[in-house]
């Protein structure tokens, strides 16, 4: 579904990603982890072509991100991305933001994009707060509305960029328990996230970077039990004993 081989990025002359190969097949759920500054999230960017990238290949279900020729916005309908700080449009109110980018990128009618954004809504278990505006609503509430608005898009797979980081540690757990509900459903997944919690229950493999490179990158129980890397080793000494 998704393939990355030898990916390179630079800002200028610092180079944030060196030769990251990695691929996700249909229904998987790769969780992409590491200490901060690590690339992470710049590498789930490139994904869908937010970033550019200078050298290497990223496919899609077949289709070629960094090919001038690819029509990007059309790729970037077909993969959901939640962000860490949710990018709702606050003048809009929670029915039109599930809505805008059905009728404007995909075409359907106002009443076609409601019924689809409002099932997705009572998915999220929002549907009585159609009406607000995101400003009323509690951060874990807006990042499940965010999540609400790529499903009803009907991706073929899902980005996530730090979902949670954003969040205060009571509301982690309701958008959580919606990404482990999509997981389940056999949603094909990309999360960036520091959640090792989320990783052992719903991941089927663990991307750990540091510094820009793909350290390790292999079959959740494995990473957990035995990281081969001592990078790894000490990131995870420190993020689970506190």
């Amino acid at each position: 579904m998704i393939e990355l081989n030898n990916v390179s990025k630079w800002y200028g002359s610092f180079q944030v990603l060196t030769d990251c190969s990695t691929s996700v097949k249909k229904g998987d759920v790769v969780v992409v982890c590491g200490p901060s500054g690590s690339g992470k999230s710049t590498l789930i960017k490139t994904v869908n072509g937010l970033e550019p990238f200078q050298k290497g290949t990223i496919t899609v279900d077949g289709v070629s991100v960094g090919d001038p020729k690819t029509n990007l916005s059309k790729l970037r309908a077909r993969i959901g991305m939640v962000f860490q700080n949710f990018e709702l449009f606050p003048h809009l109110s929670i029915r039109e933001n599930l809505t805008i980018g059905q009728i404007k990128v995909l075409g359907r009618s106002k009443e076609e994009a409601t019924e689809k954004g409002l099932k997705y809504l009572d998915r999220v278990g929002l549907l009585a707060h159609k009406d607000k505006f995101p400003g009323q609503l509690s951060g874990g509430q807006q990042q499940r509305v965010a999540i609400a608005r790529a499903l009803s898009m009907d991706p073929i797979a899902m980005l996530f960029d730090e979902p949670t980081s954003a969040l205060d540690p009571e509301m982690i757990n309701e958008v959580l328990d919606v990404m482990v509900g999509l997981a389940q459903e056999g949603m094909t997944m990309m999360v960036v996230t520091h959640e090792m919690g989320f990783a052992r229950k719903v991941a089927n493999r663990v991307v750990f970077m540091d510094k820009g490179l793909v350290v390790e990158d292999c079959a959740k129980d494995e990473f957990f039990a035995s990281p081969r890397s001592e990078r790894a080793r000490d990131f995870l000494a420190k993020i689970i004993t506190h």
